[in-house]
């Protein structure tokens, strides 16, 4: 469970928050005593920020493509709106697009995965960061992978995107430290999640099979096993909390150890 409390007072956008990381970390966020906004492009997303209030917390639910500027704008709008202010942003959102080779992977693909998961932090951030140096103290948080380290197989579009997210990390931290607006990237491992309901499409074999595959590739990692979603949300409550203020720039690994050993098989 997130620290109790460790974010009493702020306000969280957490793109992808429908369900996986984005959900957890919503629901963490809350427990520790943020109000959040929950946005995604699913519907699913309502259920989310219902639940919270459900607990007894404060979150409201905002449809939104994060690749599009003008969703992304009235998403900051209206967190404003309704809370007043923005002291994080967790930059979550993201879609695979692996599968295939560079020279067989079509353009759009390409440009589809890049747009969601490296144009839409920069978006997000582009809106939000006024708001976030307004409140002082603010944090953003990109949830990145642990494949920017290295050559994941048939996922170049992904590997490229989170590269670039790393990148965007390091330098918001440059520009805004002196702001006090820090920027930290978290790098989730095996997560027992379906990344843009890949395996949900496919026939109940072929999606046991590639859930085994995954857990067998979890298998050979120091810590033996895929992570829960609630292990990643923790840590990002954790960075984005005044427990971390002076870390910015950081490359936070929270993969089983999975790189510091090179083990990383495909995910499905």
């Amino acid at each position: 469970m997130a620290e109790a409390k460790s974010l009493i007072g702020k306000v969280m956008i957490v793109t992808g928050g429908a369900g996986g990381i984005g959900g957890a970390t919503a629901y963490a966020a809350s427990t520790a005593g943020a109000a959040v906004v929950v946005t995604d492009v699913a519907d699913s997303g309502q259920a989310t920020a219902a639940g919270i209030r459900e607990a007894g917390g404060q979150a409201e639910f905002v449809a939104c493509d994060v690749s599009e500027p003008e969703q992304v704008s009235q998403l900051i709008r209206r967190t404003v709106d309704s809370f007043g202010r923005i002291d994080i942003l967790v930059n979550n959102a993201g879609i695979g697009g692996g599968g295939l080779r560079v020279h067989e992977l079509d353009v759009g693909s390409w440009d589809r995965t890049v747009a969601v998961n490296l144009r839409g932090p920069f978006l997000c951030s582009k809106f939000a960061i006024p708001h976030l140096l307004a409140a002082g103290r603010g944090a953003i948080v990109n949830v990145a992978s642990a494949y920017w380290l290295i050559g994941a197989p048939l996922s170049p579009a992904y590997c490229a995107s989170k590269g670039g997210l790393i990148s965007l990390t390091r330098q918001l931290a440059g520009d805004y430290g002196s702001d006090g607006l820090r920027a930290i990237a978290i790098c989730p491992g095996y997560v027992d999640t379906d990344m843009g309901g890949h395996r949900a499409r496919l026939a109940p074999a072929e999606a046991a099979a590639a859930l085994a595959r995954r857990e067998a590739g979890a298998a050979h990692q120091p810590l033996g096993r895929q992570a829960q979603p609630e292990e990643i949300a923790n840590v990002i409550v954790f960075v984005a909390s005044d427990a971390c203020s002076f870390i910015t720039g950081a490359v936070v690994p929270v993969d089983g150890g999975a790189t510091a050993t090179g083990y990383f098989s495909h995910l499905d």
